[in-house]
């Protein structure tokens, strides 16, 4: 079938145009509660945050092409979201309010670009609790009478709030529940009298209540929050008659003067309704008293006088004034009365007049303690001021003149006559000790006549003491210094309080009391303070005390003050040397150090100064004055040195030193010492004590033997060894000997033992200190052993016999030492010494010690041991065999 040409050109067009066409996007329905799609049946909460990301807009386009989104407003209304156009993310751009707009219509639209689908959406806005809730038909006003029926309804209040739900639903309150008469319902808002409350409109005209009204709370902007509200309910309360009439300015009293005419106005009562809101009328009326001189005007309530003042018979008159309410029935109803008092006066020519108990008076005088309670009434003054004229004339001031501010006067104003009162204003200033006498002068002026007529009158006041003052220490605390030797009774320091009262009140009584208060009395009239007749006061032993002392008077009243006593030091010790005084052994370049203590509490009394009193020869030592520190001269380097000027040979020598204290005067004590020389530093102490010191001393003995007797010096030997060498090494750091003195302890142990006991209960029972450290020499020959122990105590006394100490009994403590063959001279008798004798004190054991004068004795002769001895050449035999094997060893020391 062959087409025609037009139906051919029609069908390629047709063809063109589906092959060019273009489908339209469209939007994701994604339903409700869905964040994402058309916004179809979304909702918002008010209180959302504005520029919070609320949804996102979401389609596609069929053909795949990119799409964008677009969001509309009517024009008519706000611009509430903004979308972005490429990801379709909606904002929030202002603020939502439910209650203002609760749903938003906006145009959303999606595009391809060449196709544009639009589409009307509705978001809903939800409620948030923003809204507080708010009364209505304010201000709330209304009018109660005083008599109300407790529990009757006042009004009602109510508040709305735009909220729903919880947050919408209102409930009330009285913001002050207990300070009210009123309770209110809290759903319907009723305000209602209190049961048991009732209303006064004399007591309150007004009452304000708060009412609060506060919601149901709920959610708001994730937190839960209430709201509440307040407004006031005025309470107006009307007055109501139940309260009698009052006069108004009483008392009343009136005056008619001498020149006053018939009908004059005397003076007016004033009385009203006790009901103030709604007032009865009133009418005055005179019961009796007036005799016809007086009438009253039953309106304003003038009372006038009827009568010339010469016809009135009586000098004063008092009436009766009767008050009605008449309601305004015109029926009468409560009533009241009151007396006025009307005095007949003449013209003014009379001035104030002061009167005491026995007529007109000018000099009023009064005796009182002194410091009165403050307000006190002055009793004992019976002063009446009077002025004889009438009204006007009549009327005064009253004025005291003198020290302002002690007493006051009242009253201030007086009008015809006043009994006068004086207070006490001040008490404090009412004082015996500053004003025995007080004088004053009442003044008593007119004030509205032109005479100003005055009188005056003296008021004097005598004052009475009283135990007001509390005795005062001229100090806080005193400081006394008296010397330790102070006899019994002597006096330390006097105080002083002072009690500014007189009489037995001023009297004061010293005591002292407090844990330093033991050696002292106290006298409780001067206030003296001394010593106890039986104390013995000892800087040494306490240097200070510390105490109270109290004054007091004799009603209790007191002060304290502190009391400081310092003891001055008194040089009344003698330094005493320890025990260690006795014998020292000196290693050549060493010396050797004394010491003495002196008991004194202070300075220069407790330095001790050193000494060497004597010795021989005197020109082998020196010794520090201050540190008592002994050696030898720089000359003598060697014990070779020393064997050339020791007579005999000796090492050892006898010294007599002394301690002089430098106090004044000053005391001085003197020992006798004995030193060993060395030139190494031998022998130890065993486990046996002196038992070892005597086997030292035994070996001494024997090596100062054989120098006598001139054999090869078995000391030379030992110093000149190798050993020697090491020990004088290692004398420093002694740990590096242990090892070879351990094998020497036990050798001299085993050679020592029996000779150690047998010497050790010899000086057990003579109780003589032997010296540690000796030097063993070479022995010329042996001696027997028997005839060695005597020659041995020989030995270690011959030096100390040298000299020989004699005790004066007589000249004990005058340190008048010296040298000679013969006893010095007797010293003349010494001053009268302290008080209180030098105190020796107990203290640990010390070396006896004397002050007298020294006299060398020639040394006793010992026979000298056979030295051919088999015995004696025995021992040192056997002894040198020793002495060799630890010499080949390098182990020769003791």
């Amino acid at each position: 079938m062959r087409r025609s040409p037009g139906a051919a050109l029609a069908l390629g067009l047709l063809r063109l145009c589906l092959a060019q066409a273009n489908f339209a996007p469209h939007f994701f329905d994604n339903g409700v509660g869905s964040t994402n799609g058309n916004m179809a049946l979304f909702s918002l909460p008010e209180d959302t945050p504005v520029g919070s990301h609320v949804y996102t807009l979401n389609g596609t386009d069929p053909e795949g092409d990119p799409v964008s989104y677009h969001i509309s407003f009517d024009p008519s209304a706000r611009s509430v979201f903004s979308v972005d156009p490429n990801f379709g993310n909606i904002t929030l751009v202002e603020e939502l309010d439910r209650e203002r707009e609760d749903e938003i219509e906006a145009i959303i639209s999606i595009s391809d670009g060449v196709n544009l689908v639009k589409e009307k959406v509705t978001i809903l806005v939800t409620d948030a609790n923003d809204e507080a809730p708010s009364f209505i038909q304010e201000p709330y006003v209304v009018q109660v009478p005083e008599d109300l029926p407790t529990g009757s309804s006042i009004m009602k209040v109510h508040a709305v709030d735009k909220d729903t739900g919880s947050g919408g639903s209102v409930t009330y309150f009285l913001q002050n529940l207990h300070a009210t008469k009123f309770a209110l319902d809290h759903h319907s808002g009723v305000l209602r009298l209190r049961a048991g409350a009732t209303l006064d409109y004399e007591k309150a005209r007004a009452h304000f209540v708060t009412v609060v009204a506060k919601d149901g709370g709920g959610r708001l902007r994730g937190a839960d929050v209430v709201f509440s509200t307040t407004t006031t309910v005025t309470v107006n309360v009307e007055d109501v008659q139940d309260m009698p009439p009052v006069f108004v300015g009483t008392p009343y009293y009136g005056y008619v003067y001498e020149d006053t005419l018939p009908g004059s106005e005397v003076l007016m009562v004033v009385a009203m309704d006790g009901d103030r809101g709604k007032p009865n009328q009133i009418v005055y009326s005179l019961l009796n008293g007036s005799d016809g001189a007086f009438e009253i005007n039953e309106t304003s309530g003038v009372i006038s006088v009827m009568q010339s003042p010469a016809q009135l018979r009586r000098e004063v008159y008092e009436l009766h004034v009767q008050v009605t309410e008449v309601s305004s029935a015109g029926i009468p109803a409560a009533q009241a009365m009151v007396p006025v008092t009307i005095r007949i006066v003449d013209l003014n020519n009379h001035p104030p007049t002061f009167y005491g108990e026995s007529g007109p008076q000018n000099r009023f005088e009064l005796s009182m303690y002194e410091h009165p309670p403050q307000g006190e009434i002055l009793r004992g003054l019976k002063i009446t001021v009077n002025d004889s004229d009438q009204g006007a004339n009549a009327k005064f001031n009253l004025r005291l003149v003198g020290p302002g501010g002690i007493f006051r006067v009242v009253p201030l104003t007086v009008l015809n006559e006043a009994q006068v009162t004086i207070i006490v204003e001040n008490s404090a200033a009412i004082d015996f000790e500053k004003f025995k006498v007080l004088t004053f002068k009442l003044l008593a002026i007119e004030v509205n006549t032109p005479e100003k007529f005055s009188s005056t009158a003296d008021v004097v006041i005598q004052l009475l003491d009283t135990n007001d003052n509390v005795p005062k220490f001229t100090s806080h605390y005193y400081i006394a210094r008296i010397p330790e030797n102070s006899p019994g009774g002597s006096n330390v320091v006097a105080v002083t309080a002072v009690d500014p009262d007189t009489g037995p009140w001023g009297e004061v009584k010293y005591s002292i009391y407090g844990s330093g208060a033991d050696p002292f009395l106290i006298h409780p009239s001067t206030g003296i303070i001394y010593t106890q007749p039986w104390a013995s006061l000892d800087a040494e032993a306490t240097a200070r005390y510390n105490f109270y002392v109290k004054a007091e008077d004799m009603e209790g009243k007191y002060s304290l003050a502190e009391v400081f006593v310092t003891l001055l030091d008194v040089n009344d010790h003698y330094p005493q040397f320890g025990k260690s005084i006795q014998e020292k052994t000196m290693v050549l370049g060493t010396p050797v150090k004394i010491e003495a203590t002196d008991q004194d509490a202070e300075e220069p009394n407790n330095l001790v100064d050193y000494s060497i009193t004597h010795a021989e020869p005197a020109n082998v030592f020196d010794i520090n004055a201050h540190t008592g520190e002994i050696w030898l001269k720089n000359s003598i380097r060697s014990l070779d040195a020393l064997h050339n000027i020791t007579p005999g040979g000796d090492f050892t020598w006898s010294l007599e030193v002394q301690a002089k204290d430098r106090g004044s005067p000053s005391f001085s004590t003197t020992a006798l010492l004995k030193i060993d020389i060395t030139d190494t530093e031998v022998g130890t102490k065993s486990a046996s004590g002196r038992g070892s010191e005597a086997s030292s001393g035994l070996a001494a003995g024997l090596g100062r033997s054989h120098r006598r007797q001139g054999d090869g010096s078995l000391f030379q030997m030992l110093s000149r060894s190798p050993m020697a060498a090491f020990l004088m090494q290692t004398k420093d750091n002694p740990m590096k000997a242990v090892g070879v003195l351990a094998g020497i302890m036990a050798i001299i142990v085993a050679i020592t033992v029996l000779i150690s006991t047998a010497t050790f209960w010899r000086n057990k029972k003579s109780n003589k200190v032997l010296p540690v450290r000796r030097v063993l020499r070479k022995r010329p020959s042996p001696a027997p052993r028997a005839v060695r122990m005597e020659w041995l105590k020989f030995r270690r006394t011959k030096a100390a016999a040298k000299f020989v100490l004699k005790e004066d009994p007589s000249n004990e403590n005058c340190n008048n030492n010296s040298l000679g063959s013969t006893l010095p001279p007797k010293a003349p008798a010494p001053p009268p010494p302290p008080t209180m004798a030098p105190k020796m004190g107990v203290a640990p054991w010390t070396v006896p010690t004397v002050s007298g004068s020294l006299t060398p004795q020639r040394p006793q002769q010992s026979p000298k041991p056979k030295v051919g001895s088999p015995v004696q050449s025995a021992l040192v035999s056997e002894l040198r065999q020793k002495f060799e094997k630890k010499n080949v060893g390098n182990k020769a020391y003791f």
